[in-house]
């Protein structure tokens, strides 16, 4: 691979372990250049303790959303451009306003369905804006009879967050929907994070505890409950009903949601460009 390449590879290392560049250098030529294989050696020999898991900001555009409580339903999209001067333009907002009525009005079950229904809009952006135009990505949220929505966009539109409450409660809705968007939760309780990123984090709490010194003559029962509590104390602060809640310092959502009597059923969160690589120019 070109030295260009290998430098750039560092420097996202660094930026999603905080370890040095030495040490991000040597992981690198110690995984074959994989940079999850080389995050993953770095949290075992203990030089990075986690890794930044939200994707990087890569691509301009806007999140938005819109619900209507009245009639039981809201979208969420993400409509990305190429520069952030013109996902502040008139044009671009029009654009997306087009997405979101497209949305409401014609309920397209999938995004190429919803791309072909909204060709003929970015056609006419992109001639006019003189940018690549993409519609990334959409859902759209369906309430049961009783559940109430918690909505919040955050920096006029980097990060738009729609939640489910099992009860109508807009105050409580929009703290929560403010919550996501800030710590950016991917799983709502323990039992939610998927088997094979679970035992990720078992086999870096497994390497940890064989390693550590102080650890070598317990028990193989009591290294095994270890590792779990390792596993568990890393995953928890991807869980939503496990995370401080952000306007009240000590408690927990899932407390707070337990003293309103409430649930959150789901949630969605979209931050403009995660996920995608941007080009190195």
């Amino acid at each position: 691979m070109a030295e260009k390449n290998v430098i750039e590879l560092i420097k996202q290392l660094r930026e999603r372990t905080g370890a040095g560049m030495m040490d991000c250098k040597h992981a690198l030529e110690e995984n074959g250049l994989d940079i999850e294989k080389a995050i993953d050696w770095l949290r075992e020999k203990g030089i990075a303790k986690s890794a930044k898991r939200a994707g990087r900001t890569a691509s301009e555009g806007l999140a938005a959303l819109k619900a209507c409580p009245q009639c039981g339903k809201a979208v969420i999209c993400e409509v990305n451009c190429e520069t952030d001067f013109v996902s502040a333009s008139d044009k671009f907002h029009a654009l997306v306003d087009a997405v979101v009525s497209y949305l409401m009005e014609n309920e397209p079950q999938s995004i190429e369905e919803a791309r072909e229904g909204t060709f003929q809009a970015f056609q006419d952006a992109g001639i006019a804006l003189g940018e690549k135009l993409d519609f990334r990505r959409f859902q759209i949220v369906r309430l049961q009879e009783g559940q109430g929505f918690g909505t919040y966009v955050h920096m006029k539109g980097k990060i738009a967050t729609l939640l489910v409450l099992k009860k109508d409660d807009p105050e409580l809705g929009y703290g929560l929907a403010m919550h996501v968007c800030a710590n950016a939760p991917l799983y709502l309780t323990l039992a939610d994070v998927p088997a094979d990123e679970r035992e990720r984090e078992l086999a870096i709490a497994r390497t940890e505890v064989s390693e550590d010194p102080k650890l070598q003559g317990k028990p193989d029962a009591v290294k095994a409950q270890i590792v779990e509590r390792k596993a568990d104390k890393v995953l928890s602060a991807s869980c939503l009903l496990l995370q401080e809640y952000l306007l009240e310092s000590g408690k927990k959502v899932g407390d707070l949601l337990k003293e309103h009597g409430n649930e959150i059923v789901s949630f969605v969160r979209y931050q403009v460009g995660e996920g995608i690589q941007k080009s190195a120019e």
